[in-house]
């Protein structure tokens, strides 16, 4: 079995996605994140894979994004990623948006400040060229980043843009993400994805 088959849930933003990839084959599909979805989600990853003519057992991985995001959303889509990967004895590995965001610059400075804004506030997240967690996330003012992170490398996911202010979004050497899921390929390789207590990641 190729052992880079894996399913990727991301059902932490509106809308979500499934990925999978098969030997050379991906196959991705949209869904809209809200409760009612919630409630049919693993309806939603069958109907995926029939409709692709795939099972579970060529897997050998699943990769689920822990957050921050929609509550809801998360508690689901892990406690289904938790129950295929139990049922069929399939590895299960947990990512964020702050890794997801920076995964594209590894190797590239020797610091990377990865930004996500959730209800009105701004949380920044520190690595370094290894993608190594550097710090605990912390909240920061506008102001506060203005000032104090000015010419690092700075990224931020390109769904969440429309919530930043402009004069953040103007400062230098910021970078605005389009996720890749088959980023998450090398994210594993390297040891960087949670293999143990893998669970949502709130922010407060």
């Amino acid at each position: 079995m190729d052992i880079m088959n894996f399913l990727s849930i991301d059902f932490s933003t509106n809308p979500g996605t499934l990925y999978l990839k098969v030997k050379n084959k991906t196959f991705s599909k949209v869904l809209q994140n809200d409760k009612s979805n919630n409630d049919i989600l693993m309806k939603q990853i069958l109907v995926f894979f029939n409709e692709n003519n795939l099972n579970f057992d060529i897997l050998s991985a699943i990769f689920i994004n822990q957050g921050p995001g929609h509550f809801s959303g998360l508690r689901t889509s892990l406690s289904i990623a938790k129950g295929i990967s139990l049922s069929k004895g399939i590895n299960l590995f947990g990512y964020n948006l702050f890794l997801w965001s920076c995964a594209q610059f590894i190797n590239t400075k020797s610091s990377i400040y990865s930004f996500i804004q959730f209800r009105d506030k701004y949380f920044i997240k520190k690595f370094d060229e290894n993608l190594n967690s550097k710090n605990k996330v912390k909240e920061f003012t506008k102001d506060e980043i203005i000032k104090k992170i000015t010419n690092k490398l700075k990224v931020i996911p390109k769904h969440m843009i429309k919530n930043f202010d402009e004069k953040i979004l103007k400062m230098d050497n910021l970078h605005i993400i389009d996720l890749d899921h088959k980023e998450l390929e090398s994210l594993y390789l390297k040891g960087l994805l949670n293999k143990d207590l893998i669970k949502p990641f709130y922010l407060s």
